[in-house]
């Protein structure tokens, strides 16, 4: 592989790993306005430098702020690509819209708005979405002032009574699509806000002084299992009991946040509950992959700086908590090592040094097919340990590299545009939800150097024809 073609490699598998761990929040080593800087420079060098590349990792797991990002800078330069470009952007675009959450699609729509973009291209992709959308008379209430900047900017046909309420809502007596009725007369009658789902009702609870407590009680029939677990303190605290859910249904990763989320007495007197769903999650996740992938070892980071930031609490160690029992369900004979915790994993909390290298030994020790770091990288007892026993693991110890190692860091690291690395060979790829992490490691042999930029081409070429083939991205 030529020197141009690996430094290719490295700056997509780079950005790639920013796109997937970066959300340009305050991480525990860095704020949130030099989060910002890093991503947005290197949106702005790989877009610049591999436009096509650029445009395929909307077919990648990069988490939502960054694939809307992608496609407001793919619409904002569009007259630099060519007619074939844009037709590949174009369908991916509008592949990626329809799986991103509709208040991510409405801020992109605002800040099209913004850029004054509003050639016929983007009003085409932008009116195919709204016309997509199975729940007009929702999306009119609840995004209400992003929908009507849309309409007006991309000069939208908006269908039947949907329009009316953007724009003159009070004119009509009463209209005949049942939500935007019950929306109407709740502005004026407090038991209509029990017909409207619970992000349009809670505002409209808080003009009418409605007690906390009393709504969540009403609105309880009305929740959806995701908003459920998120109340879950909220209806703690208030004492509402109709809140409560069985958490067998939720996300792998959301589930781990929220077992942190509880005190650790609280988290030993539902360990069987929240063990039983924090297994049933992790075997959904692995999905066919379940007990494939041999003998496995983790090191789980459980360090001080897993405790993340303000408005990122313990994510890095719920990450590590949910990858724990995927890695669980994927393996045939697993072992989890945490570096200071030890016992049941649910009682993990942050403390302490990063001090990976005894543990990477500890794990070696078991000779496993697969060796899985899940650390911000930041090796500091003593510092640059780990990367020395890697070193000498590949070298002298495990040379035709019979043990796969791979590193998955749930932090980006702003002063390096990049996930930190543990150590030169060893796979470093940037992680946010556990979920993802089969394709991650799939990802992860282009983030050493052994496959070359073809390769990553052809990788990419797959993923987008996949993603533009799956059943949710038909047109």
């Amino acid at each position: 592989m030529s020197r141009a073609d690996r430094v290719a490699c490295e700056d997509v598998v780079m950005f790639v790993n920013a796109a997937i761990a970066s959300t340009a929040q305050r991480e525990f080593r860095s704020d949130a306005a030099a989060q910002r800087l890093s991503l947005g420079f290197l949106h702005e060098y790989v877009l610049g430098n591999y436009r096509d590349l650029y445009a395929a990792t909307l077919a990648l797991d990069v988490n939502d702020r960054n694939a809307a990002l992608v496609v407001t800078n793919l619409l904002r330069t569009a007259r630099e690509a060519s007619a074939a470009q844009r037709a590949v952007e174009g369908r991916l675009i509008a592949a990626r819209l329809r799986s991103l959450p509709p208040q991510r699609v409405y801020g992109v729509l605002r800040e099209l708005r913004r850029l004054r973009i509003n050639n016929r291209r983007t009003r085409a992709i932008v009116r195919d979405w709204v016309a997509a959308r199975p729940d007009p008379a929702f999306d009119a209430i609840k995004y209400r002032r992003s929908l009507s900047v849309a309409a007006r900017h991309n000069h939208l046909p908006l269908p039947g009574e949907v329009g009316t309420v953007l724009f003159d809502w009070r004119r009509p007596k009463r209209y005949e699509t049942p939500m935007l009725e019950a929306w109407r007369r709740a502005h004026y009658e407090q038991r209509a806000l029990y017909e409207l789902p619970y992000t349009v009702a809670e505002g409209l609870a808080a003009q009418h002084g409605i007690d906390r407590a009393r709504f969540l009680t009403g609105i309880a029939p009305r929740l959806t299992d995701r908003e459920r677990l998120r109340l879950q303190g909220t209806a703690a605290r208030h004492r509402v009991a109709s809140i409560a859910m069985d958490l067998a249904t939720a996300p792998l990763t959301r589930l781990a946040i929220y077992a942190l989320s509880l005190s650790r007495p609280e988290r030993t007197r539902r360990r069987d509950e929240l063990t039983v769903a924090l297994q049933a999650a992790a075997r959904r996740a692995a999905r066919r992959q379940a007990g494939t992938w041999g003998r496995v070892v983790a090191v789980l980071d459980d360090s001080y700086s897993a405790a993340g930031s303000g408005v990122k609490r313990r994510r890095p160690l719920a990450v590590a908590l949910a990858t724990h029992y995927l890695l669980e369900a994927l393996a045939a004979d697993y072992t989890g090592l945490w570096l200071h915790h030890r016992g049941d994993p649910l009682l993990v909390h942050p403390i302490g040094a990063t001090g990976l290298g005894t543990r990477i030994v500890d794990g070696l020790e078991h000779r496993p097919d697969r060796l899985v770091i899940i650390s911000d990288g930041w090796d500091n007892a003593p510092p640059g340990q780990a990367a020395e026993v890697l070193r000498v693991w590949r070298t002298r110890l495990d040379p035709h590299q019979v043990t796969s190692v791979v590193h998955l860091n749930p932090v980006y690291d702003a002063d390096t545009f990049d996930v930190r690395r543990l150590a030169a060979g060893v796979a470093t790829v940037g992680v946010r939800d556990a979920e993802d992490v089969a394709a991650l490691v799939e990802l992860a042999r282009f983030a050493t150097g052994s496959a070359g930029f073809d390769e990553l081409r052809h990788h990419l070429a797959d993923r987008v024809e996949r993603f533009l083939d799956a059943p949710q991205a038909a047109p």
